[in-house]
């Protein structure tokens, strides 16, 4: 009963850290409730087996990611662009229009990187470290560094061809 409680807790208090990843990862707002159930409900499977070697936000990190792909290629979607109501920037405050359309833009070409890259974006924007990926994704810290490089390249290409 206690890690019920426990568990219920942390949902409530990093929901937002789980409606991100169902975000970047979905299209619609249906697909994006159920990748969040279920990630929910993976995290939940494996709540009793978390050891506290990492931050338990990493640990979700990697729990949600791991879902979101598995989630993705048992249902054969590819993924689309999603409004920025839907999207990432969800909750966050208003800005001006210019900021506004740049975002985005942005958003736009995250959503055509693989799941990966996709990933790797998400917890940069979120501001993790390279350790920090490093230890949600399983890659090492250089090869971290080495894809975002090349994923911060790709997006400046694409994004000057504009």
């Amino acid at each position: 009963m206690a890690s019920e409680i426990e568990f219920t807790n942390l949902i409530q208090e990093h929901q937002g850290l789980l409606i991100k990843i169902a975000s970047v990862y979905t299209n619609t707002t249906p697909d994006r409730e159920d990748l969040f159930q279920e990630i929910v409900y993976q995290l939940w499977k494996c709540f009793d087996s978390f050891r506290g070697e990492s931050k338990i936000t990493t640990w979700m990190y990697r729990v949600g990611m791991n879902t979101a792909i598995t989630h993705l290629k048992k249902s054969k979607r590819q993924t689309t662009i999603t409004t920025l109501s839907e999207g990432v920037a969800m909750g966050m405050p208003s800005y001006d229009s210019i900021y506004e359309e740049r975002l985005a833009i942005l958003h736009t070409y995250i959503q055509n990187l693989n799941q990966l890259e996709k990933g790797l974006m998400l917890l940069v924007l979120e501001g993790k470290s390279y350790s920090e990926i490093a230890e949600i994704t399983g890659l090492s810290a250089s090869n971290v560094g080495t894809r975002i490089s090349r994923i911060k390249n790709k997006l400046k290409n694409n994004i000057v061809k504009l």
